[in-house]
């Protein structure tokens, strides 16, 4: 997650965290390229990232990219902050909709009835959002929320929200019920980030990005969490985005070093891509076949992409036709 009023800086793998200006654009010979038709997308190399819009049509607060059946890509901080922008297949961008005043999105979920759900981390909410209407409401609401940052959808349509504390270091996770219950289920955790269920619907993973470590976490009967244990922490660079396809495996933002990683359930690291800029603050599987991951790039305020091996877990589950 990437507040407007703070940057991140990477100096030899290490976070600085402070007030800062947008970096500069690196300007770009090529010109965009949507998301290509399925015969073209199957012939394109796997791992080898391709910019999806131009440099700076989003804000350096791009964040929570997320598709719908249709390929369309949405993410938040589209022109302005405080914006949903949309991008369609052939590659156009526009303000989806302005979100209410002071509100400003992170994490996008889209559930099986086709509406989408935004992490509203300065009001300490989640919004639900039509994409018929483009009405707005509010989902969920607790003031005892630091600021909802990620979010994961399970099967059943409950939501899993991460919620870090960026100041302390610190973070919790919550349930959110269809009916906008909200049920806090860990606490005392590190800056909680990247957050996504497992294709059983068994298992919660979460990765804290100060302290570099992936976790996971049995879901109860009761949608509880249980059986905290630690899958991998890494040597450097923090974490922020993460998904799962639907094999189980884990694709983690590296925010710093400019790379997806591509890791099992058990820890091991199978593929690292560069993703053309070193900040990549989230990620999501769209396309045609659910095997093209969108990634939101910071350094260049833009959205990139690359294919992959297998389909994401949620697009399986909400997006296939």
């Amino acid at each position: 997650m990437i507040h407007q009023n703070r940057v991140r800086g990477i100096l030899t793998g290490t976070i600085l965290w402070g007030v800062g200006v947008p970096t500069a654009l690196t300007p770009l010979p090529a010109t965009a390229q949507s998301d290509p038709p399925a015969s073209k997308a199957e012939a394109e190399p796997l791992w080898v990232a391709r910019p999806v819009t131009s440099p700076g049509e989003f804000t350096p607060g791009i964040e929570g990219p997320a598709c719908d059946a249709d390929g369309n890509v949405f993410a938040v901080n589209y022109a302005r902050q405080g914006t949903i922008g949309k991008v369609t297949p052939d590659g156009r961008g526009e303000v989806f909709v302005d979100l209410p005043e002071g509100s400003v999105g992170n994490g996008i979920r889209f559930n099986a009835k086709g509406n989408f759900f935004v992490a509203d981390y300065t009001n300490h909410q989640v919004l639900e959002v039509n994409p018929v209407s483009r009405q707005i409401t509010v989902h969920a609401h607790n003031p005892t929320m630091n600021q909802p940052n990620d979010l994961a959808i399970g099967d059943d349509g409950t939501l899993y929200a991460s919620d870090p504390n960026w100041a302390e270091s610190t973070g919790q996770i919550w349930r959110i019920d269809p009916d906008g219950t909200t049920t806090r289920l860990a606490e005392n955790m590190g800056t909680t980030n990247g957050i996504d269920v497992s294709p059983d619907g068994k298992t919660l993973y979460v990765n804290e990005s100060v302290q570099r470590n992936v976790w996971a976490f049995t879901i109860t009967p009761e949608k509880r969490l249980a059986d905290k244990r630690l899958i991998r922490q890494f040597e450097d660079y923090g974490f922020d985005g993460m998904r799962v396809d639907v094999d189980g495996n884990l694709y983690i933002t590296r925010f710093g070093k400019g790379t997806v990683v591509k890791m099992t359930p058990a820890g091991e690291i199978l593929q690292e891509i560069e993703v053309l800029g070193g900040r990549p603050s989230n990620l999501c599987f769209g396309g045609p076949d659910g095997r093209t991951v969108y990634v939101t790039e910071v350094e260049h305020t833009r959205l990139v992409a690359f294919r992959v091996d297998r389909p994401g877990r949620s697009w399986q589950k909400f997006l296939n036709p």
